[in-house]
């Protein structure tokens, strides 16, 4: 029997990105601040905005990291409510908490992007900031979004950690709010086991960015951009030391022309597996909105038919006896997706019941883009019998 895939190597790191490390490592000059000039992360930096198509961009130490000073640059009052999908990693509240500010949760509905609805409804006049994570990189509808963030005057956070690659309208994710941020942890289009970058076209933004990251008295200089907001906020903002070091921009910058190729393997991925479990009547892959191009490296459905959670835990086990790991987000202990696990935010915990249901019956595999077709076979087929052994009816005796 063939064995199971491994859904959790990610791709080699390119050779260039090792021999670049092998001279760091011989030079002893890992800090980003030691060269006067073009030390790895202001090269990552600068490609990074190139290739996003924006004029600034910060490398800082993870995504949750950049979406801090995100808001932080956003000069919001403490208690600012910033409006945030009930559906997202913890470290997305949490970065709102840590800038002193206060999340608002709104609903998410059973196709993993943000209920229109509830947040309009939600946008009241006391919001000072809306933060879209684009979770598992499901686009919402960013157009209705937009629109109404844009006409109450309230700036927009993109949290697009799963979302490098994504385009709406054929524009990239990320560049459609007054922030965008990234992640490089291993999980990500591009890994290098940590890091995050925030890309802006806004010069205040990315100069109070760059200063709270923890560019001490000059050192913004040595920044791929200088402009006179550097001037006018130093020594005005605190430093948090969120700095990327240069072994990590090395590793990140090869990967940046593989970013292409991974898009298309990885959505061809997920299309193909998609196309298979939504041919089981106990399985379903919601499709992408009609605006989005997405680029996955996972795959998430929902469970039809389970009416009760001892169900949908039998398919988790169903399916990790065939080598598959599943996981049902309102079902795993503790798990940091969970909002009701997120005790740290102040004040009573919302009434999310659309949020609930959804991920009482969500499902995430891990779906690399560099599986071949037997693998996405393997996974497709044991997702798909895991279901059918968890539904099938009891046959009477003798049959």
């Amino acid at each position: 029997m063939k064995p199971a895939p491994n859904v959790y190597d990610a791709e080699p790191i390119p050779a260039a990105a090792r021999s670049e490390i092998d001279r760091l490592l011989k030079s002893g000059d890992l800090f980003r601040y030691t060269a006067p000039q073009d030390a790895p992360v202001a090269l990552l930096e600068r490609e990074f905005a190139e290739f996003m198509g924006t004029k600034f961009a910060l490398a800082v130490s993870s995504c949750s990291q950049a979406l801090f000073l995100s808001l932080k640059a956003l000069q919001l009052p403490r208690g600012a409510k910033v409006l945030v999908p009930a559906f997202t990693f913890a470290a997305v509240p949490s970065a709102i908490v840590h800038a002193d500010c206060q999340p608002v949760l709104v609903e998410v509905g059973e196709n993993y992007r943000v209920d229109m609805a509830d947040f309009e409804a939600k946008l009241t006049d006391d919001i000072s900031a809306v933060l879209i994570s684009h979770m598992r990189g499901h686009t919402s509808d960013m157009d209705a979004i937009m629109a109404l963030a844009e006409a109450k005057g309230l700036p927009v956070i993109e949290d697009a950690a799963h979302s490098l690659g994504t385009q709406w309208h054929g524009k990239k994710i990320g560049t459609l709010g007054k922030i965008g941020c990234f992640s490089f942890q291993s999980y990500k289009m591009i890994n290098a086991g940590e890091g995050g970058i925030l890309i802006t076209d806004d010069a205040d933004i990315i100069a109070q960015a760059i200063i709270m990251s923890g560019a001490y008295e000059h050192n913004w200089k040595k920044h791929p951009v200088v402009h006179d907001r550097f001037a006018h906020w130093q020594n005005k903002l605190p430093l948090y030391n969120t700095r990327m070091q240069n072994l990590s921009a090395a590793v990140i910058r090869p990967q940046i022309a593989e970013v292409a190729r991974r898009v298309s393997d990885g959505l061809a991925n997920h299309d193909y597996v998609a196309d298979q479990l939504n041919g089981s009547m106990w399985l379903n892959v919601p499709p992408a909105l009609t605006p989005e191009t997405r680029a996955p490296d996972s795959i998430q459905f929902n469970l039809v038919g389970f009416d009760t959670d001892d169900q949908a835990r039998a398919f988790q086990d169903a399916a990790a006896a065939r080598g598959i790991s599943v996981q049902v987000f309102g079902l795993s202990s503790d798990n940091a997706r969970a909002y009701w696990n997120w005790q740290f935010i102040p004040g009573d915990m919302p009434d999310l019941p659309q949020t609930r249901a959804m991920l009482m019956r969500a499902c995430d595999v891990r779906l690399p883009a560099r599986l071949k077709k037997d693998d996405l076979d393997f996974i497709a087929s044991a997702l798909i019998n895991a279901a059918e052994e968890v539904m099938a009816e009891p046959r009477a005796y003798g049959t």
